[in-house]
């Protein structure tokens, strides 16, 4: 579609199918939903749409992860519709994800009849207001004429600056009115790119320094600027670490990759941060778990910081140098430097550091049944398999142990939401449906949006889901033990047959106790066409990758 055929397409039809149009503009496939009869019109020119399918779920919030899931996988923006306040209260958690992990979104929520707006109406809310705190923009649309000018400005406005949610209020009486609709082209984001005199300011930097650290985040994956990272890193060699939950923005096994910036990373990987003199972050806030609850990086340190968003720059560390740049626009200005010196001998000590770490971090334990599984994986998916994840302690092993070996084969909660990791699963394998997508999720988390196991079973979306099974909220129980030793209250969870439930709902399941039993379910799950759950029983006493509940309360 070019930009002349939308600029003079004129129609009278109604709001609900210009909705619909925008949405088609943008090259989006998929719609996720819990019905509500306040945008039944939008439904119903969905069913007349052949190029978009509505996914209808079983509970809001497992709507909006699938819709954030498939944003990051697909690179577009997640669409997510539910209906007034109580549907919106509970898609909010995926808002607030997608805020945090600067994932474009565009939520749709209908709203009561214009007539009877501030009458305290059936499920009301001002839903503007309501997550505009969470919300890069929201907007109630109130004239029909103006939905495509609206509607696309909120695509715009997620996918562009640094991407993330916009909230569209739609009263409901608004979705049936007809109007003439004019049409814009589909986003093109803007792609700014660094002066030349702010790349001498940069190059000044590292011609001083001498142990200079690459920090990469999410701007780099959104800006499908991996490759050019890589080379850039191996034209000077500077090594670098990937921001939190950024773990495929650099293949795991490049000479230069010396670790992730997470929860519970060792103390030798967080060294190179530390020992380093200069950060070059490249498209990341540098959040509290990047920096470690904003303690890694020194006023001794000089700071370059590349970023898409004019706020994220300063906001939590003043720059010595700050740009404001798509980040492959940047790396390719970064590229012409002409440095008389490389760090070879920095970069390989970083990596054996982090290799050291990989092979032989807490030997002692690393025949542990979930380093044991993380290996299992490892060998057995192929490299383009995409994994996410919940929150939660089980998320350790994926994190320090797992090899992220292709670009857009990891997709977790920056935000550390639980529920998130199976209903992410599920979006973007229909964003990607040619590759093999695995969810890792705690049995506290995914018993929060277990129900869309049904979901994947009546769309026949072929994810396979591992269930950590230790009867426990683990994360939570471990600061538990660290700050009240032997005083557990509310951490402790029932007996539940993910096994059973699954099977009952559809899908099909293997429990497993040992190594040996879940290399034969993931060797069959894998060849297997349908929703699959495996359910792994932990020991609950192994409460971290490096510390066990005893260990805990001995200290």
């Amino acid at each position: 579609m070019t930009a002349m055929d939308t600029n003079h397409r004129q129609s009278a039809v109604s709001s609900a199918r210009a909705i619909v149009e925008c949405i088609k503009i943008e090259g989006i496939k998929h719609v996720f939903c819990v019905p509500g009869e306040s945008y039944l019109p939008v439904m119903d020119a969905i069913y007349d749409e052949d190029t978009i399918q509505l996914i209808s779920t079983r509970h809001e919030g497992g709507a909006s992860f699938m819709a954030e899931g498939y944003a990051k996988a697909s690179g577009k923006p997640g669409v997510v519709m539910a209906t007034r306040g109580v549907g919106g209260s509970n898609l909010t958690i995926g808002v607030h994800t997608a805020f945090q992990d600067s994932t474009p979104m565009v939520v749709f929520l209908g709203q009561v009849h214009s007539a009877f707006r501030g009458r305290e109406g059936f499920q009301e809310v001002d839903l503007d207001r309501y997550f505009s705190h969470i919300a890069k923009w929201t907007v109630e649309i109130r004239d029909a004429k103006r939905v495509p000018e609206l509607v696309q400005r909120a695509f715009r406005v997620a996918q562009t600056g640094r991407p993330g949610p916009v909230v569209i209020s739609l009263p409901e009486d608004l979705l049936v009115q007809d109007a003439v609709m004019t049409y814009g082209p589909p986003v093109q984001k803007p792609k700014p790119a660094p002066s030349r005199d702010e790349i001498l300011a940069v190059e000044n930097i590292l011609t001083s320094s001498k142990r200079p650290l690459i920090i990469a985040g999410g701007g780099v994956k959104a800006s499908g600027a991996e490759y050019l990272l890589e080379r850039f890193t191996e034209k000077h060699h500077i090594p670098v670490m990937a921001a939190f939950r950024r773990h495929d923005v650099v293949r795991n096994d490049h000479p230069l990759y010396c670790g992730h910036l997470g929860l519970g990373t060792p103390a030798s990987l967080l060294d190179t941060v530390k020992d380093a003199d200069v950060i070059i972050a490249l498209g990341t806030r540098l959040s509290e778990v990047t920096t470690q609850d904003y303690t890694i990086i020194t006023d001794d340190k000089k700071l370059v910081h590349l970023d898409i968003d004019f706020d994220s720059i300063g906001k939590t560390y003043q720059p010595d140098v700050g740009i404001l740049t798509d980040i492959k626009e940047g790396l390719l200005a970064l590229s012409t430097m002409e440095l008389s010196k490389h760090w070879s001998d920095w970069g390989r000590e970083r990596r054996k550091i982090y290799e050291a770490v990989t092979k032989d971090y807490y030997s002692e334990k690393s025949d542990s049944f979930h380093r044991q599984i993380i290996t299992s994986l490892q060998n057995q998916l192929p490299k383009d398999a995409i994994l996410t994840n919940d929150a939660g302690n089980f998320a350790g092993w994926l994190h320090l142990f797992y090899q992220f070996l292709e670009t857009n084969t990891y997709v977790g909660p920056t935000s550390g939401a639980m529920g998130y990791g199976m209903p992410a699963a599920l979006g973007a394998k229909l964003a990607q449906p040619s590759r093999k997508v695995v969810s890792l999720s705690g049995d506290g988390g995914f018993m929060m949006t277990m129900q869309e196991i049904e979901t994947a079973v009546r769309y026949k979306i072929p994810i396979l889901s591992l269930v950590f099974n230790n009867k426990m909220y683990g994360t939570i129980r471990m600061h538990q033990e660290i700050h009240y030793p032997n005083k557990p209250i509310g951490t402790d969870l029932g007996q539940v047959s993910f096994t059973e439930i699954a099977i009952s709902l559809g899908a099909k399941s293997y429990y497993v106790r040992t190594i040996e039993e879940f290399d034969i379910a993931l060797k069959e799950a894998l060849h297997c066409n349908q929703p699959v759950v495996i359910e792994i029983e932990t020991d609950p006493n192994q409460i971290s990758v490096s510390k066990t509940i005893d260990e805990l309360r001995e200290r």
